[in-house]
């Protein structure tokens, strides 16, 4: 941002999936840098509030990473909560090299991070036998690197897996989804083409009118619906 360094923007998005686990639809939603996310979580609660007055009597499952914050907001609109699998796995491939450390060893390394990611998928109760796993070398000889992501490892599935953020096995048997890549993917088309080019910077008014714009191109319909709305009530009473 011009004359504050850098800061995030931020990004949401709410999917609509069928009962085969396709998804069908997705609002997108975008909001300049701002300090306690007020106006996003705003803007986001408005967007949750509709959905449900049309689909009463949908699973609303909050898939995102383990930032608090995160959790705080989507367990007061959500009946359940996973932590994004991707995420889980880059914890894992940091745990492996406290499996097998040494370089020789990499062949393994790759083996036990593979199964490990398919019996998360698979096996009921798998993140607590990880775990275990994982608590079983906590005093086996390694380097402060290796023992670092280990130990950072434990504490990320501890924490999940008491609050039930983990059941993996469930959600892919019932064909629901077990990440987060749709925002991920957001955060590239709708922020970082537009707003991360060489040399530019923004002020915060307008890379938030830029955000909403771009996230109703983005979802499906909404910029028709918005034109629609500005010619039958006008601008002063439209909110992206």
């Amino acid at each position: 941002m011009a004359n504050e360094g850098y800061r995030e923007a931020m990004v949401g998005n709410l999917s609509l999936y069928d009962c085969n686990g396709e998804r069908q639809h997705t609002l997108y939603l975008g909001e300049a840098p701002e300090y306690g996310k007020a106006c996003f979580k705003e803007r986001f609660e408005r967007e949750i509030k509709r959905i449900k007055a049309r689909y009463p009597d949908a699973l609303y499952l909050g898939i995102a990473d383990g930032a608090k914050d995160n959790w705080t907001f989507l367990e007061s609109h959500t009946k359940q909560q996973l932590v994004d699998f991707y995420h889980v796995t880059e914890y894992l491939a940091k745990a492996a090299y406290a499996v097998y450390p040494k370089k020789k060893t990499q062949a393994k390394r790759n083996q036990w991070l593979s199964e490990r990611c398919s019996q998360l998928k698979h096996e009921k109760n798998a993140a607590q036998a990880i775990l275990d796993e994982l608590q079983a070398l906590t005093n086996t000889r390694l380097t402060k690197s290796i023992k670092d992501d280990l130990d950072s490892t434990i504490t990320y599935f501890s924490n999940n897996i008491t609050k039930d953020r983990m059941n993996y096995a469930h959600h892919v048997e019932k064909k629901l989804p077990i990440g987060s890549g749709v925002t991920e993917a957001a955060c590239k088309t709708l922020v970082k083409q537009r707003l991360c080019g060489s040399g530019m910077r923004w002020k915060n008014k307008g890379a938030k009118v830029v955000l909403s714009l771009r996230a109703l191109v983005q979802t499906t319909n909404r910029w028709q619906q918005f034109w629609d709305k500005i010619i039958q009530f006008g601008v002063e009473h439209q909110t992206a």
